[in-house]
């Protein structure tokens, strides 16, 4: 009779060829248009901004279906990526003085806002819910499991869109307002950030809460509270977030 922590290790062992077979296929349909499901990517950037909790039910399906809780569909990051060259632009259009200062910002803001910082909290979380959350096996007969690197990068991606909702686009119709002297633009800009990063870290935490073999997901939670006591501090001193990043990129214009 063979043993049973052999048909474990097998089963994880062949869980993780899965996944790491699932990547190079992720990247080369990047540039296949006709492979990627737009009208769904759609429905789940409109559900994430007022329903996200539907969202991660169909990652439960996902999981049933394929066999891992990654999308194997880049359409998301794709879509978020135009999405966010677009606004970027609108900013340089409003406020740029120089058109090769315009895509400097727009390659600087696709890469350090959204994807190297996203790669970087996504290892992060990776790692933490690898090494310090996963529910400990209660017999050498269940099947271990991990989370994927490239799942906790679409959490980050769930959790980037709402943020770029609020602190993209709202905020570039509100900028002449926020970025005025003043109580009231200092207030109303905290505010907005305030609620973007509290809802970005709620997402985060839906993201790992829904996984089954996860423990102690709360902690994703934390930052919520750090966030809702630094804000008032912040308004008192009269910090303007939107008035400080805007001359970080616009210094001539703002």
């Amino acid at each position: 009779m063979l043993p049973t922590t052999s048909k474990g290790r097998a089963s994880s062992s062949s869980t993780s060829r899965v996944n790491s077979s699932t990547f190079p296929q992720y990247l080369r349909r990047i540039i296949k248009w006709q492979q990627m499901d737009i009208e769904y990517t759609f429905w789940q950037m409109l559900y994430l901004c007022t329903s996200p909790k539907v969202v991660y039910q169909h990652t439960k399906f996902h999981k049933q279906t394929k066999n891992q809780w990654a999308r194997d569909d880049p359409a998301f990051v794709v879509i978020s990526s135009l999405l966010l060259a677009v606004a970027a632009l609108a900013y340089c259009a409003a406020y740029d003085h120089s058109a090769g200062h315009a895509v400097f910002v727009v390659i600087y803001v696709l890469l350090f806002h959204f994807l190297i910082t996203g790669a970087g909290l996504a290892t992060c979380c990776w790692f933490l819910t690898n090494a310090y959350l996963r529910e400990e096996a209660p017999n050498s007969h269940v099947v271990e499991q991990r989370v994927e690197w490239l799942y906790a990068f679409d959490v980050h991606c769930n959790s980037f869109f709402p943020m770029f909702v609020m602190l993209y686009v709202i905020h570039y119709f509100l900028s002449p307002l926020l970025v005025a002297h003043g109580f009231i633009p200092v207030l109303l800009s905290n505010l907005l950030f305030m609620v973007a990063a509290s809802y970005y870290h709620y997402l985060n935490f839906l993201g790992y809460y829904v996984l089954p073999f996860l423990e102690r997901t709360t902690f994703f939670l934390y930052p919520i509270g750090l966030i809702i006591v630094l804000s008032p501090i912040l308004i008192l001193s009269g910090f303007n977030p939107s008035r400080y990043l805007m001359n970080v990129y616009f210094s001539q214009r703002v």
